[in-house]
């Protein structure tokens, strides 16, 4: 039986040159950017011969469509809730979308890789950005499944407006210190933002709350009108 190999090795083996790949793509996307990638560059940074990049992924774009799912690019929903996802039944819903509102852009601001992907993806359009954004269009999707029905009140516009303004925030902080007075470098210039980012929250829920009760008014109203003699 000597020389004979573990039936399973093989796998593993494969396995963790695919992660080691994968790692290399999101190392160097974070310390340079979209300027730092390319099939020898990772090979390099994974310490491995390019051709097992060809032979387990078939090319760069196949790789990109694979860092898109298996990369950890972006936050998930437990990272976003900061641990309070086991608590989101006992919330209202306006408690909910606030905790992932902030969630997210606290998650995105600790995430060195994250930044550099939404800084690229501003910039051009290629296979990797197409993945990305397919990957991040079904993560929300997701979120705001979790979202009840709240009567036509178009919750994922309002929650864009207030994430992409996060999100803006911290991409600018890279290149400037201070945006209309707002220190970006600060524990307090943040907290700023984000005392913003939850007050518009609750204004938009409360419009919802209002609306929905001149709704339920109005056909009160209708009904009684209905069964006058």
């Amino acid at each position: 039986m000597v020389g004979r190999s573990n039936p399973g090795t093989g796998h593993r083996d494969r396995e963790q040159t695919r992660k080691k790949i994968l790692a290399a793509m999101g190392t160097l996307l974070a310390r340079r950017g979209s300027s730092g990638l390319g099939i020898n560059a990772i090979a390099r940074e994974a310490r491995i011969d390019k051709v097992l990049i060809y032979r387990y992924f078939g090319g760069l774009d196949q790789l990109y469509r694979a860092f898109a799912l298996e990369g950890n690019t972006f936050p998930s929903l437990e990272e976003v809730t900061e641990g309070r996802f086991h608590e989101f039944r006992n919330l209202t819903p306006a408690e909910r979308a606030k905790t992932i509102i902030l969630g997210f852009g606290r998650a995105i601001r600790r995430r060195p890789l994250t930044k550099e992907i939404l800084r690229w993806d501003l910039q051009e359009r290629n296979a990797l950005t197409d993945a990305l954004a397919k990957e991040r269009e079904r993560q929300s999707q997701l979120w705001f499944g979790l979202a009840p029905n709240l009567n036509g009140a178009d919750l994922p516009a309002v929650a864009s407006i207030l994430a992409a303004g996060q999100v803006f925030l911290t991409l600018r902080s890279k290149t400037a210190d201070t945006y209309n007075g707002i220190e970006l470098h600060s524990e307090s210039g943040w907290k700023r933002i984000e005392n913003a980012v939850a007050l518009l929250s609750d204004l938009f829920f409360q419009h919802v709350e209002a609306t929905a009760h001149k709704a339920a008014s109005d056909e009160d109203k209708t009904s009684a009108q209905g069964v006058q003699p």
